[in-house]
């Protein structure tokens, strides 16, 4: 199996919240309450595990309130190089009505120094050599701009990575300029940050053929109940997703993103690949939390999904 570093500079707390319908400006009652470290590149990393792959994670991290953090890297199995910053890790709050809506209330982020971007720098330097694939994904936090965290992106590039990007606006929008390896947008996410809209399937086919012209090589983008559309060098397929009962939507797109790597890093069939990544999505929107809680659930999924070609 493949050795993964993940990096994660804005990550989270999340809070579920489960209730039956989010009643604005009344008193609500929940029916559960759950806590997870979390973080778009926490959550790809802990699939990539389930998928057996060696972790290390790293980014910025309060030292307020490491302990949820430390506790996941312990479990997991995780080689934690995060950067210790003074403060709280922000908390995400996640209402997730039974309905399967969810809606979002995230915290602003810790506020992170020079002193500490260098040092996430030299932490980089010496990691990435001895990765197969670097994961960057999720929001930015204070004290990072759009321009630094383009020169990161570059650096890994420099230093021989193979760099998957997942994150949106600003970011995403300047990072594409990077041109990483590849790129795991959902539809709205990219059409902002190219300027267009992505209405139909042609629009988005045109608008991937221009990224992997400009030098990306795979470009994912996920749909949410209509599937997913997969760009590479060698070919273009749509995945239908199977119905599913939808507790939560969050980290759906971030299971699918480390399904789409794992069957890359194996060297698997697109088919095969494409498939596997969708229905690890498809079980993730049923449950809370992260990872492959059932294997057999996941097979029956897998046999579920259809596929089509897309023109190129």
């Amino acid at each position: 199996m493949a050795r993964v570093l993940t990096v994660t500079l804005n990550p989270a707390l999340d809070l579920t919240v489960r209730l039956p319908s989010l009643r604005l400006g009344e008193v609500n009652r929940s029916d559960s309450l759950q806590a997870h470290a979390a973080g778009k590149g926490l959550n790809v990393a802990q699939v990539l595990a389930d998928l057996g792959h060696q972790l290390t994670v790293t980014g910025f991290l309060g030292e307020g309130n490491p302990q949820a953090f430390e506790q996941l890297f312990a479990a997991r199995g995780f080689a934690d190089e995060f950067v210790r910053v003074a403060g709280d890790t922000r908390s995400n709050l996640k209402l997730a009505e039974a309905d399967g809506r969810v809606t979002d209330i995230n915290g602003p982020g810790l506020a992170v120094s020079e002193a500490q971007r260098d040092e996430l720098l030299a932490r980089l330097e010496r990691l990435v050599p001895d990765h197969d694939l670097v994961v960057v994904a999720g929001s930015l936090p204070r004290g990072i701009e759009v321009q630094w965290f383009v020169e990161l992106l570059q650096r890994l590039k420099r230093l021989g990575a193979r760099v998957a990007l997942d994150t949106s606006g600003a970011a995403l929008r300047e990072g594409l300029a990077a041109t990483p390896w590849l790129i795991k947008p959902n539809e709205e996410e990219l059409g902002e940050a190219r300027g267009v809209a992505l209405d139909d399937s042609s629009a988005i086919a045109a608008e991937a053929r221009r990224l992997q012209a400009e030098g990306i090589a795979h470009v994912v983008v996920s749909q949410g109940s209509h599937g997913v559309s997969w760009f590479s060098p060698s070919a273009a397929l749509h995945a239908n997703p199977p119905r599913v009962r939808v507790v939560s939507t969050v980290g759906a797109g971030d299971s699918l993103l480390a399904g789409m790597l794992h069957g890359l890093l194996e060297g698997w069939p697109a088919e095969r690949t494409l498939t596997h990544a969708t229905a690890i999505a498809a079980q993730a929107v049923g449950q809370v939390g992260f990872g492959i809680t059932d294997t057999a659930q996941l097979a029956e999924l897998e046999a579920a999904i259809r596929l089509q070609p897309l023109s190129q």
